[in-house]
Order: C-alpha cells, then structure tokens, then sequence
C-alpha cells in the first residue's frame, strides 16, 4: 500500500511537470518515445487538428520497452498513428534515440537532412515528463520555440492505465531528479524548482521510490 502522504507529493510532482501552454500550430510536432502510446494518440489528435504538417516520432527501445515495443518505440508510434488516419507521408521515424537528449538531437538532424525549416516544435511526451522534455529541448535546439503537449489526465487517471502505482511513482521521482541534476551536466536548461515540489520529492525518495534515479557522479 502506497500511504495518502506518498500520493499527495506524487500529486505536487505531477503538477509541476505540466507546463499548461497554450497550443498553436507549430512547424512540426515531434512525439517522444516511450513505454507509453498514449503519446502517439496525442500526436496523431494534433495534427489531425491541423497543430503541424509533419511528425517525428522517436525512439529505439528501453528496459521497460523491448518486451512491449520489440520494433522500437518511434516504429509502434508511427504504426499506431497510422491506424488513427494519419498518412504514413506524414510521418518521419527516428529510430535510434534512447534518451530524451537524443530524442531532441537526433530529431533536429533528421529534419535538417531532409531540408525541413523548423521554427516551433509542438513537443508531445507522458503527462509526467512535460517539463523535463521541454527544458532538454530547449538546452539542446535553441532559437526554436517549443510548446509542451501532453494526455489532458489526471495522475489517478494514469496510474489505471499502466495499472502499476509505484513504478508511476518511481517515474515521478525520476523526472524531478533529472530537473535538478541534467542542468548541472549541462543536459537541460535550469528552471526553478518550488520549495513545496522539493521537499515532495526528498520524501519520496525517503520513502525509498528511487528506482528510476539517475547517476550523479
């Protein structure tokens, strides 16, 4: 049994990941690769609501990907968008990323080959992981304007569809982690953290949900 206090701070993390931006039609919409196809729905529900002329969808695979997504997490992405009516001409593949750092620089590549001008991105992640997606990419592809998209649900609501509360949890935990350390490796851009967020996290992690933590050394 994960404790009320436990959730409550999930709940704080969970807020301050949302960036809440407003979206607008962007030069491409590029959706990161995950365990998680909610991202491709998004992706698809956007352009198809006329958000960008092209995808990028990105992503090898991951421990907690191989078994679910054995062709790679930007190849199920772009199949599943596929089945949503996008047209497969409407969809680039980067399959080789796996990490968010990646995800950003490989797609930049990717669109620069073909000689795409990107000016905005509409940047489509896991609901929990919006805010760390947004400061990698603008650490790594500057002078491009990035909108944060991501699910419109709740964390309970997330927490049923992987059905696993504590690797959720654990994921949290991760993506806060990385807030605060990647600046410092010169990963992501620094962005100010609430005391209340802080402290949130330090207890989490006391409360041993430490799993998905990064190295720091």
């Amino acid at each position: 049994m994960i404790p009320a206090r436990a959730w409550s701070d999930a709940q704080l993390l969970w807020d301050f990941q949302q960036m809440h931006h407003d979206l607008r039609p962007c030069s491409v919409g590029i959706g990161l690769g995950s365990h998680d196809l909610g991202v491709a729905d998004v992706t698809a529900d956007l352009y198809q609501r006329g958000m960008f002329p092209l995808i990028v969808f990105t992503g090898a695979t991951s421990r907690t990907t191989r078994e679910r997504m054995p062709r790679g997490e930007a190849e199920h992405y772009r199949e599943r968008a596929i089945e949503l009516g996008v047209p497969a001409g409407a969809i680039l593949v980067e399959p080789e990323a796996r990490n968010t750092g990646e995800n950003i620089i490989l797609s930049r590549a990717a669109l620069a080959q073909r000689g795409i001008d990107v000016t905005s991105v509409l940047l489509v992640s896991k609901p929990y992981e919006e805010r760390r997606a947004y400061a990698t990419a603008c650490k790594l592809w500057p002078r491009v304007e990035f909108i944060s998209a991501s699910a419109a649900m709740t964390l309970a609501e997330y927490v049923d569809t992987l059905q696993d509360p504590r690797l959720v949890l654990d994921m949290l935990v991760g993506a806060q982690q990385r807030l605060v350390v990647y600046p410092k490796q010169g990963f992501m851009i620094d962005q100010e953290v609430p005391r209340a967020v802080a402290a949130a996290y330090e207890r989490l992690c006391a409360d041993g949900f430490t799993s998905r933590l990064a190295p720091e050394g």
